[in-house]
């Protein structure tokens, strides 16, 4: 709900209040944001002045009792005293840069409308609101509008700023930011997540007294290095207590947070496209949209601030027919088989992947003209490889959906290898810097979607792939980083405008393809997760998370997605050990149990899997089926995340749920383990249950001879074929209790075996172990 009295602007959500007033000198003046607070006077909450503080600059003659550097604002420009993060630069055409934004108007809409040029949040129930604020400079002239948009359902207030050339001159755009927000304190904690390929989403937190962080990429994308969603907090913050803020971006491109604490003890907080390397040229007449921002606040720490962000991304993010469809478990061909691939190959993956249970068959990297290895073809979508698909893409297909089979394909369309035809027909189409050497990655080079031509091309291109009959599914994937800025197609004076001109020429592509083949489920892919952000997931309703399907690094690479991002939209597949990315070897169970958390794949080569592993992966499959709906779309929680990971996802009624734990390192003499389980219904009983599991002999290793007959040498012919036919038994969980106990008192485990004797009273639970319990209302 907007409200507006006397200049005084309420912006409230289900549990949070947001309101400013205007200043007398004009500017916009922030006064609260936080839990919902009731409507009225508000002289409480506005900052008294008496005098100047010493070495600070009033904003005029007539207001010398305050200057802007010690106000609380909703925006902030360079000039007229707060020398704090600004919102705006410019260069004027007579080369100055202060601004001075004063409030001249606003309007309330019903609804929202969709930004022209970029991906923004949306409401199919037309619940949403939106204020409009306009602000005109006093000395040029300009025109800012600011824009906040009031989702009520989920406690978001998203924001976006427009600024208008409405003079006679040129100006030059130097940053332009998506949200400013004041806090009249300092010591915050500053939650962020950063890593780099195979390595996403590491948690980190810090709390800021003094001075400047910034959390920003440069990548050309939101990056791997550090995402766009960042949390403010109480210092003493947790999961379920103390005030949280978070914030987040509908970008895809080089994006920028800075979060400053001023002379005054101050905390202030922007966030938008990174300003380094970025200008816009704007004429007089034009306007620049900037993305949309995203915030919503907790007064009950980061698990409420998370399921607020979920809510929002599942309802007013991604979209079209996949928004809230069932996703198909599929087997990705790329770890199979990599470039070595034919035909007959994948089809005899396919067809042990549909003995599974499997639905979906997708065919990676090399299905296109001469591409063997990373080095040459890229751009050649034209070309199908027919040394290894005689039939070409329409054959395979029709393979495939005859066996029962669902068809997905590897596109990878924003570059080329310079050893390609696209780029000896076009060299000029590729971004690099004529005359100069040119700094490589992966082997290939970006297409230079700036160019209009560039962009037409692919969608012509790509749309003669997508029409490819039975296909059902994209992996869009993007493998390198900017590094040289420049396009051939712009002239020198709007080189800065590349890193966003490429952004916006991606999204006319996806919104262009998505349009028309909107029954294709389109994953997106950046080496993983190097562009994983609510741009990215207006397109693509699901990403794949890293690169790293290794077990044990994906416990906090989703953990960390699952603050802002809601299951449903990270992929994770079980693959094969040791795994292709650490070596490490890890229980088929596990590999299961963390994937089957996010949205379940499969990429190993299931021909050369021993027959208890297929029987495993066959039940495995069947199992998450059952539970898919839950899986994917019910509410997520985070209970631990130490040596012991456990997640609980509980669908939206409360009645059916999963929770699961999974142990790194075990911990000798450590028996105990007690678990908790959140959001249940407190008077209503549940079913709490694990699975009837066995496991092999062999991982006790010599300790089979304290029970044998007769001496077992390890890895001899005996001890296998002991191993095949005698199985230890493993512990049972299985109760029915009240949704107050297993929350509040929780359940105390079967002790976990530490070398004192073994029954099926105990928990076998070495190193990466796991466990699946499941909990159903009676």
């Amino acid at each position: 709900m907007i409200k507006v009295e006397n200049n005084v602007f309420f912006l409230n959500t289900k549990n949070t209040s947001y309101i400013f007033d205007v200043l007398e000198t004009g500017q916009l003046q922030h006064l609260y944001y936080g839990r919902s607070i009731h409507i009225g006077d508000v002289s409480h909450l506005r900052q008294k002045h008496a005098f100047l503080p010493g070495n600070t600059i009033s904003y005029d003659k007539g207001h010398s009792s305050f200057s802007l550097e010690d106000v609380d604002l909703e925006f902030s420009a360079i000039g007229k005293g707060d020398i704090r993060e600004p919102m705006v630069e410019v260069l004027c055409h007579d080369h100055s840069s202060s601004l001075d934004f004063v409030f001249d108007s606003y309007e309330i809409l019903e609804g929202k409308e969709a930004f022209e040029n970029l991906p923004s949040s949306y409401d199919d129930a037309k619940k949403v609101q939106t204020l409009n604020v306009t602000l005109k400079d006093k000395n040029k002239g300009f025109t800012l509008v600011l824009s906040y948009y009031v989702y009520e359902d989920c406690d978001v207030i998203s924001r976006s700023v427009k600024f208008i050339n409405s003079t006679e001159e040129s100006v030059k755009i130097k940053r332009i930011l998506s949200l400013l927000l004041d806090f009249d304190e300092k010591d915050m904690k500053i939650t962020s997540f950063h890593g780099g390929w195979t390595r996403e989403m590491k948690r980190d937190d810090l709390v800021l007294s003094a001075g400047k962080y910034v959390n920003s990429s440069f990548t050309g994308t939101s990056s791997n290095r550090t995402n766009p969603l960042i949390f403010l907090s109480d210092k003493d913050s947790n999961e379920t207590a103390g005030s949280v803020f978070g914030f987040n971006l509908i970008y895809s491109g080089n994006h920028y947070s800075a979060v400053e604490v001023s002379a005054f003890n101050k905390t202030r907080f922007v966030t938008g496209i990174n300003p380094m390397n970025f200008g816009w040229l704007l004429e007089p007449g034009q306007d620049f949209r900037a993305p949309e921002a995203v915030m919503t606040y907790s007064a009950k720490g980061f698990r409420q601030a998370s399921h607020n962000f979920h809510h929002f991304v599942r309802e007013h993010i991604t979209r079209g027919p996949w928004k809230k469809k069932e996703r198909l478990v599929l087997i990705n061909s790329w770890e199979a088989s990599y470039f070595n691939f034919d035909e007959g190959k994948l089809l005899k993956l396919a067809r042990a992947a549909k003995n599974l249970g499997i639905e979906l068959f997708v065919m990676d990297d090399g299905w296109f003209g001469q591409r063997d290895d990373d080095t040459k073809a890229l751009g050649d979508w034209d070309i199908v490889n027919k040394k290894k698909l005689p039939k070409g893409l329409e054959g395979l297909s029709k393979k495939l959906n005859d066996m029962g089979m669902a068809f997905g394909l590897w596109v990878e369309p924003e570059m080329v290898n310079v050893d390609s035809n696209l780029y000896k027909n076009h060299p000029d189409w590729a971004i690099d810097i004529p005359d100069q050497d040119h700094s490589e990655g992966r082997n290939q080079r970006l297409l230079d979607l700036c160019n209009p031509d560039v962009v037409d091309y692919l969608i012509d291109t790509m749309r003669k792939v997508f029409s490819t009959p039975g296909l059902s599914y994209i992996k869009w994937d993007m493998n390198r980083n900017f590094s040289d800025y420049y396009s051939k197609y712009l002239p020198k004076e709007r080189q800065e405008e590349v890193g966003h001109r490429y952004v916006l020429g991606l999204y006319r592509l996806l919104d262009t393809l998505t349009g028309e083949f909107p029954e294709i489920l389109m994953e997106g892919c950046a080496s993983g997760g190097n562009r994983f952000d609510l741009g990215a997931l207006s397109y693509f309703p699901q990403i794949w998370a890293s690169d790293n399907s290794d077990a044990v690094c994906r416990l906090s690479i989703q953990d960390g997605y699952s603050y802002g991002y809601p299951q449903c939209c990270y992929t994770a597949h079980v693959s094969s050990c040791p795994n292709h990315q650490t070596l490490r070897v890890t229980p088929l169970e596990s590999r299961f149990a963390v994937s089957a958390f996010g949205v379940l794949g499969y990429e190993l080569n299931l021909i050369d899997a021993k027959p208890e592993e297929l029987a495993a992966i066959k039940d495995q499959v069947s199992l998450y089926k059952k539970y898919r709906k839950v899986l994917q779309f019910g509410d997520f929680y985070r209970l631990r995340s130490d040596n012991v990971y456990q997640w609980e996802i509980l669908d939206r009624q409360k009645t059916c749920g999963l929770t699961f734990i999974m142990q790194k390192e075990a911990m000798p003499g450590e028996e105990y383990l007690k678990i908790k389980c959140a959001g249940l219904q407190a008077d209503k009983v549940y079913h709490f249950f694990g699975r009837s599991l066995e496991y092999n002999l062999k991982g006790f290793g010599d300790l089979v001879n304290t029970v044998a007959p007769v001496h077992i040498k390890q890895d001899s012919l005996v001890h296998n074929m002991v191993a095949k036919f005698v199985k230890m038994p493993g512990e049972t969980e299985d109760y029915t209790l009240y949704g107050d106990n297993l929350m509040e008192a929780g359940l105390k485990l079967h002790q976990a075996f530490v070398g004192t004797g073994y029954n099926d009273q105990v928990r076998y639970f070495p190193d990466y172990s796991s466990r699946l319990y499941f909990i159903e209302m009676k």
